[in-house]
């Protein structure tokens, strides 16, 4: 077990996992590909402890040790030796990491008041792994101010050693050889606006209660990601409307935890997006027809058969010997190119949902909220997340336009809907 405790934290060098090899060729003003999640704790944070709390889990999790290398042909991560600075948080988050910043990690922790930020670079996680990092961390500051706090859910145990599992490139290891999917090419409809100043992003949040999302979902036979993905469909629906003639189609983009199919427990990337599309071209579609297409098409495509064909058409990519072959600087070119010219083109707008946050019954009474928030795209002005904890439900817009009409509209259809919420933003 000790060799193995060596073998892991200790390692000089990671591969990039498969999802994670475009994001460093695309770390722009334009796509951070940053992750956030906070917890708001019931006392004050202080800052000594928060800092020394952060020293106390690295070990755990050698993935998040790291600092981006240049290889000749790919990026790859090497083992960094320095400390990760905290620091107060910032109005604006979700700015690009910078590699030469914080020590060269590649993510920051921030405090607030009684809040602990997590901000991560996609290259090295996704949502999940945020929240696993982030738990264990508020369970180890928790501890230093001399809680007794155990371990499970998303709090890992630090006297573990870390598991060859958690650092394993699961799309890799689940890709299905043969299998492919069709990628998305066609151009969609994007809702434009006035673009705020770089690195600034205008973010508003909603609470509302569990039961009483889970009980509107359920009336219509969905589940709380159907329910919201379709009141997305609904708002781009109606404002395409009223601003052409011309319909193209709304598609919502909306990210899946890959590790549920195939019992995954790597705390690397594993989550793939599934996209939800509907032609306005095609007829008038009631709110409980969109709900319905969007249970049928989500069902129906969330297994791990098309994960795998999914996984595959990636790793494609990464093993081609011809790619292989092309040096970095090149492939950085064509990511940008390839990204400048579709990614955010086919879809209207993106949302992801963490599902429920899970911690040791102990620990609850001293967290009261969490915030889950992907980082702004280029055209998708709604960029949202979710995230549970008790009965609080909390949805965060990302948005780079000034104007906030796809926020006030999707809260307003769920007040409609007889669902409370209460908003509060970064901006007056």
């Amino acid at each position: 077990m000790k060799k193995n405790q060596e073998r892991l934290s200790d390692r000089a060098w990671f591969r990039l996992d498969n999802a994670a090899l475009i994001f460093p060729g695309q770390n722009t003003e334009q796509w951070s590909n940053i992750i956030r999640i906070s917890v708001d704790l019931t006392e004050p944070i202080e800052p000594a402890l928060l800092q020394q709390a952060v020293k106390d889990i690295l070990p755990r999790f050698p993935t998040m040790d790291v600092q981006l290398k240049n290889g000749f042909f790919w990026y790859y991560f090497e083992k960094n030796d320095n400390e990760p600075l905290i620091s107060p948080d910032r109005n604006n988050p979700c700015v690009r990491i910078k590699y030469h910043e914080n020590n060269r990690f590649l993510f920051r922790v921030f405090y607030y008041r009684s809040r602990i930020a997590l901000e991560a670079f996609h290259a090295l996680t996704d949502g999940y792994g945020c929240a696993v990092f982030l738990n264990t961390l508020a369970a180890q500051y928790l501890r230093l101010q001399g809680k007794t706090i155990g371990c499970g859910g998303m709090v890992l145990n630090l006297a573990e050693p870390p598991k060859k599992e958690e650092l394993e490139d699961s799309f890799v290891k689940n890709a299905t050889p043969g299998a492919t999917l069709p990628r998305g090419t066609h151009k969609v409809y994007h809702k434009i606006g006035e673009k705020l100043p770089a690195h600034t992003t205008h973010i508003i949040t909603g609470t509302m209660p569990v039961d009483r999302v889970k009980e509107r979902a359920a009336a219509r036979g969905a589940t709380v990601t159907e329910y919201f993905t379709a009141v997305l469909l609904r708002i781009y629906i109606d404002f395409q409307k009223q601003e052409s003639r011309r319909q193209k189609e709304v598609v919502i983009q909306v990210p899946v935890n890959g590790r549920k199919a195939f019992g995954s427990q790597t705390l690397r990337n594993m989550s793939v997006c599934y996209t939800v599309g509907i032609d306005p071209n095609l007829g008038e579609y009631t709110f409980e027809e969109l709900v319905r297409q969007t249970s049928l098409w989500l069902r129906y495509v969330n297994n791990a058969k098309t994960l795998g064909a999914m996984f595959n058409s990636n790793v494609q990519l990464q093993t081609s010997p011809m790619l292989r072959a092309i040096p970095l600087a090149v492939k950085n070119l064509a990511v940008n190119l390839s990204f400048h010219f579709t990614a955010e083109k086919t879809n209207t707008a993106l949302f992801t949902n963490l599902g429920v946050i899970q911690i040791p019954e102990e620990m609850k009474p001293f967290v009261k909220n969490y915030i889950f928030m992907p980082s702004p795209g280029r055209l998708n002005g709604g960029r949202l997340g979710a995230v549970s904890f008790d009965n609080t439900l909390t949805i965060c817009f990302a948005d780079m336009y000034r104007q906030t009409d796809v926020e006030r509209e999707f809260f307003r259809f769920l007040i409609r809907d007889g669902i409370p919420v209460k908003i509060i933003s970064n901006f007056t």
